[in-house]
């Protein structure tokens, strides 16, 4: 029986899973951090919209940067895939949540979500030693 102490650190095994799961963090620490803005200065919520694809490129960006280190190669491929898993899942949740349906801003965040993805994942997969 092993004691607490010495318990191994649970990993997720697949790079887009955990691509994912490091791009929603990067977001949810996105919104938090502009939320906090929004309320202590003067920022104008009409740029809102702005300031959200901001933060997806970020996180995007980031999970990808993590799914590419994380396969050690195609870092493009998983990369890619990851900006649309991710951008389809926002999508899906706005729709459910917000009841936001199909905009002219709908292909613009996919492929700026791929665009990111894949270049997160190239960098990634070259980080990797």
């Amino acid at each position: 029986m092993n004691p607490i102490g010495k318990w191994s650190q649970a990993r997720v095994s697949s790079p887009l899973l955990s691509g994912l799961m490091f791009a929603f963090i990067w977001m949810i620490a996105g919104t938090i951090v502009t939320s906090l803005l929004l309320f202590a200065t003067d920022m104008q919520e009409s740029k809102l919209s702005a300031y959200s694809f901001i933060i997806h490129g970020i996180a995007v960006f980031f999970g990808g940067i993590v799914s590419g280190k994380r396969s050690g190669n195609k870092g493009w491929y998983h990369g890619g895939m990851l900006g649309v898993l991710y951008s389809l899942l926002v999508l899906i949740v706005g729709f459910l949540a917000l009841d936001a349906g199909f905009s002219k801003a709908t292909p613009m965040l996919v492929t700026l979500c791929f665009l990111l993805g894949a270049l997160g994942g190239m960098l990634g997969v070259n980080m990797k030693k």
